[in-house]
């Protein structure tokens, strides 16, 4: 078996430290390095600095094995990432001529590039040239002092296509194993639970691995082995998952999903079943994130923002003397609106929300109290929630959107609706 392979990302770019754009590519590469079996030590972030560069490249020849640096291959005075990489190496920079005409083919063409745009074609001595068929710039790849080096552009729309085509061949010569992971997609428990619930097991184990993760309204227990094939691996997680599954039961919404309402997508395929939504606090957002998802218009039918009274009486058949009576806050009014949205796009099925997502209060209800509908033919259900006062608008909003969807991936799998 080959050694195991520790790498550094290091990513060049002031613009990352600012702020101003966010590290895409460490993250991108981090999960194209795990699945051939390489394993991710370090995230470095450096400004345009050359003496700083210098220094961080020092670091990790100290650490790591592998090198993968991403930003400042371009033409500008600030791209400094390859005379820096060639001099701590002891490296010339010379001119690729396949890369050169390529680069004056480009402005030849009418693109308006200035000629300091065919420095990009300066590359270390004896390296791997990764042609840019997303951009200008050229990646490349070397070997030197033990270690390997790969260099690639910084725009993710050049980065991780250069480094899935060129750079993972080039890198997998370097691994005989494999690391697999699925994630088991959890809502209505928190992260601390899912840990305390395994922790013991956590611990003891080595290979495969688990680990939970807290997303912004749910979590996931990720599972990870590493194996000399996928094959070996994915027979290593299944009893894993397995077991983890039946210890969480109905609070598993799905594997390897991004986000609930993939789950609801693929049950209102299974059933063949349509659905609508009666938005208040919300303001839309239910339906946005459903329609986001490719196929949505066979199962969506519409939605209705309801977010004044008025709206909920005229558009949706609220009744006037509940909302005096209860507010626009209450169980009363959640049933009423799903199922007057229902009835009036007649669908299968209808979710509805209005709640308090901030800053300010109604006089009786705190900041995030939210009321969850969901009408059926002969049934509605309401769920109560009190997510915090203290808690942002956005964090309201996208939960309330979780609970509703979570309500209707229940009620279609049989499983209770309400209790959460």
């Amino acid at each position: 078996m080959k050694k195991a392979f520790d790498t550094e990302i290091l990513s060049v770019g002031t613009e990352l430290l600012l702020g101003r754009v966010t590290n895409t590519d460490a993250r991108d590469i981090s999960e194209m390095l795990s699945k051939i079996g390489i394993n991710v030590k370090y995230h470095t972030v450096v400004g345009d600095n050359p003496e700083r560069l210098r220094a961080c490249v020092e670091i990790a020849k100290q650490r790591a094995d592998i090198i993968v640096t991403t930003g400042g291959l371009g033409p500008t005075c600030d791209d400094l990432t390859k005379q820096v990489l060639a001099e701590s190496f002891g490296l010339r920079l010379v001119k690729n001529e396949d890369e050169d005409r390529g680069l004056f083919e480009y402005i030849r063409t009418g693109r308006g590039l200035t000629p300091n745009v065919h420095q990009q074609a300066l590359l270390p001595e004896g390296c791997t040239v990764f042609h840019n068929l997303w951009g200008t710039a050229p990646g490349c790849a070397f070997e030197a002092e033990g270690k390997f080096v790969v260099m690639l552009p910084g725009p993710p729309k050049e980065c991780v296509p250069m480094f899935a085509a060129c750079a993972v061949p080039w890198l997998k010569k370097l691994s005989d194993e494999v690391i697999v992971s699925h994630s088991v997609c959890v809502f209505g428990i928190g992260e601390s639970a899912v840990d305390d619930l395994f922790a013991d097991e956590m611990n003891r184990m080595t290979n495969p691995t688990m680990a939970p993760y807290a997303k912004e309204c749910d979590c996931l227990l990720q599972i990870t082995a590493k194996a000399e094939s996928e094959e070996k691996a994915e027979a290593m997680i299944a009893p894993v998952m397995a077991h983890v599954k039946e210890r969480l039961g109905d609070y598993v919404y799905g594997t390897d999903l991004s986000c609930v309402e993939e789950a609801v997508m693929a049950l209102l395929k299974e059933k063949n079943l349509s659905f609508a939504a009666a938005e208040s606090c919300t303001g839309g957002d239910i339906a946005r994130r459903f329609t986001e998802l490719p196929g949505a218009s066979a199962f969506f039918k519409g939605g209705v923002v309801s977010y004044v009274n008025e709206v909920k009486e005229s558009m949706l058949g609220v009744d006037a003397a509940v909302l005096a009576e209860k507010t626009a806050v209450s169980r009363e009014v959640a049933a009423a609106m799903a199922e007057g949205v229902r009835a009036r796009l007649k669908t299968d099925m209808a979710v509805s929300v209005t709640g308090l997502a901030g800053p300010d209060g109604d006089g009786v209800h705190e900041v995030g109290t939210v009321f969850i509908g969901l009408a059926v033919e002969g049934q509605t259900f309401v769920r109560e929630t009190h997510m915090g006062r203290n808690r942002t608008r956005s964090f309201i909003r996208r939960m309330a959107g979780n609970h509703a969807f979570d309500m209707m991936r229940r009620w279609m799998s049989g499983l209770p609706v309400e209790d959460r």
